[in-house]
């Protein structure tokens, strides 16, 4: 029988945090494989997982050999400036190099833009069902947060959110695609909106899942960034470059935004791996081109099986769909059960619906297969 942890046995602490930290209610990340293992004593290998949003098909091999190689140097801090990632970057998409902000994740963008641009009291603004990082990193700043409504197809109302704008209010969140809806904002809208947006108040488009559109759906992004120095654009190699271990992404923006973020970030929040291996992903259009027709495969998959069982899903542009199945939390365990994890999101104020990521043909057939022992329970 296992001791019991020291921690047990320690006194109270009588420091006590802000009430803002204190009434934040922790991300909860979608469930590990080895913990539904331990919690169900089931076999790790016969578990798969569809709740995360993560590239099923592992990093490419061009990858895997930049990592194998800057393992030499492990004893080495990384390059604190990222140099050589911020140049790929800067040469795909033209873009100063001055002009990027790297990150631990895109998460650390968005949390960096309120650490230098939030003060307590402050607004932001974001989309009801939007990313839960938006209220949480607000709140972390001792900031409020406005939600607005959502549209009846659930995606973000950008005419609503342009009223919710006030005088103290400092930022704007818009996710496009939006997790966990997937739904998608016409790069025209988009433009509209920046547009109407006063000049004082920063604008982050978060394009987490922006490699699963289509060429034609892609917005000019960081174009807009010279026309709109108040935007910052964030996106991420966790997603669709399939590199989500290693938490690397990037925000495009002014360079004087930038010099902000740069003054409030961690000095090597960046790892030396995930660097050497973005700049290898980056490189490697052929994998991203194959992983967005895999994805296109498999929601098509996913799309007849639902309809097969007589199911109702938003339409999604990302690599994940949210499905409603009425008791979401009971179809969710009964999942769980079969070695099969999603995503509830119940915290998004969508009790009803599951989120599922695109897996493996394979995976997707287990999964629909499941569900539909799930739901006659």
């Amino acid at each position: 029988m296992n001791a019991p942890s020291p921690a047990l046995h320690m006194r109270e602490p009588t420091v006590r945090a802000p009430e803002h930290v204190r009434n934040i209610a922790r991300y909860l990340p979608g469930k590990p494989i080895p913990e539904l293992a331990r919690e169900l004593g089931l076999e790790e290998r016969s578990i798969i997982k569809l709740a995360s949003n993560e590239n099923p098909r592992g990093p490419s091999l061009a990858v895997r050999a930049a990592i194998a190689a800057a393992t030499e140097e492990l004893c080495r801090y990384p390059d604190g400036d990222g140099f050589s990632l911020k140049a790929a970057i800067s040469a795909r998409y033209r873009i100063a190099p001055e002009a990027l902000v790297l990150g631990n994740g895109s998460n650390d963008i968005l949390e960096l833009v309120t650490q230098a641009f939030l003060l307590p009291g402050q607004r932001t603004v974001y989309s009801r069902h939007a990313f839960a990082v938006y209220p949480l990193a607000t709140q972390a700043r001792g900031g409020i947060g406005i939600e607005v409504a959502a549209q009846a197809d659930l995606g973000h109302d950008l005419e609503a959110m342009r009223h919710a704008i006030t005088a103290d209010t400092r930022i704007v969140f818009v996710a496009n695609p939006n997790n966990p809806t997937g739904t998608w904002l016409r790069p025209e809208a988009v433009a509209a909106f920046l547009e109407s947006v006063p000049g004082e108040v920063l604008v982050v488009l978060d394009e987490a899942y922006n490699e699963y559109l289509a060429p034609e759906q892609h917005a000019p992004s960081s174009a807009w960034v010279t026309r709109h120095p108040n935007l910052i654009v964030s996106r991420t190699f966790s997603k669709a470059y399939g590199l989500a271990a290693l938490r690397v992404g990037y925000g495009i923006m002014h360079p004087g935004v930038a010099d902000m973020l740069n003054r409030v970030r961690q000095p090597f929040n960046v790892n030396a791996l995930a660097q050497a291996a973005a700049v290898a992903a980056l490189a490697d259009r052929d994998y991203v081109d194959e992983s967005r027709a895999l994805n296109r495969q498999g929601m098509a998959q996913l799309e007849q099986g639902l309809r097969a069982l007589g199911l109702t899903w938003v339409p999604s542009h990302a690599n994940f769909v949210l499905v409603r199945v009425g008791d979401g939390a009971g179809v969710y365990q009964r999942l769980l059960r079969q070695g099969v994890i999603v995503r509830p999101v119940a915290n998004y104020g969508l009790p009803e619906h599951l989120r599922i990521t695109i897996g493996l043909p394979e995976e997707n057939a287990r999964f629909l297969a499941a569900l539909a022992v799930a739901l006659r329970a």
